[in-house]
């Protein structure tokens, strides 16, 4: 039996959606937010009311972009955290309306995670390559920098991580040094 998805992610400043059947990717429409370049960094109230303003059209063109209607979803998965929670609250707000219009159950997914399994999504036209289980992954993402050891979907331990700003915050920080635009 196929399962179809249609992911929402908000976490931080680009308001995005996905909409996957069983592991293959059919659409991915990203709305970035040029908004942030002028001070070179994400402003959180900012990305927030941004959010407002793509959510819906992101979600329709990802579902145009598949072919596919809100009857045709069988899960909404939303980012639940870690993010922004002025972002991550647009995601939500959409997911519960939708999930409540059209009776479709809502799936939590933990941004990092996500971006760990993201590794198992496969295109239309061609598989890709998938690691085995247990693999290590090195994980760059915002405010986050991680050595994770994968044993399954659901299981992971973090075996190193930052205790001040990550890899994504000092390359933002120094490209705003060298006078390089952001992002």
């Amino acid at each position: 039996m196929d399962i179809t998805i249609l992911g929402i992610e908000s976490s931080c400043d680009d308001t995005s959606a996905a909409v996957l059947r069983n592991n293959v990717l059919l659409s991915n429409v990203i709305a970035s937010q040029a908004v942030h370049m002028k001070y070179g960094g994400v402003i959180p109230e900012l990305a927030s009311r941004a959010h407002q303003q793509n959510i819906i059209p992101v979600v329709d063109t990802a579902l145009r972009e598949a072919g596919l209607s809100a009857s045709d979803i069988d899960a909404i998965a939303f980012t639940r955290g870690p993010g922004l929670v002025g972002s991550l609250r647009g995601g939500v707000f959409i997911t519960k309306q939708l999930s409540i219009a059209r009776n479709i159950p809502m799936v939590e997914v933990n941004h990092l995670q996500g971006h760990i399994l993201s590794h198992f999504i496969d295109l239309p036209d061609r598989r890709l390559p998938h690691p085995d289980f247990p693999f290590l992954c090195l994980l760059v993402s915002g405010g986050h920098t991680q050595i994770v050891r994968v044993d399954s979907p659901l299981e992971m331990q973090i075996i190193g991580t930052t205790i001040d700003d990550a890899a994504g915050e000092a390359f933002d920080k120094c490209a705003k040094v060298m006078g390089l635009p952001y992002p």
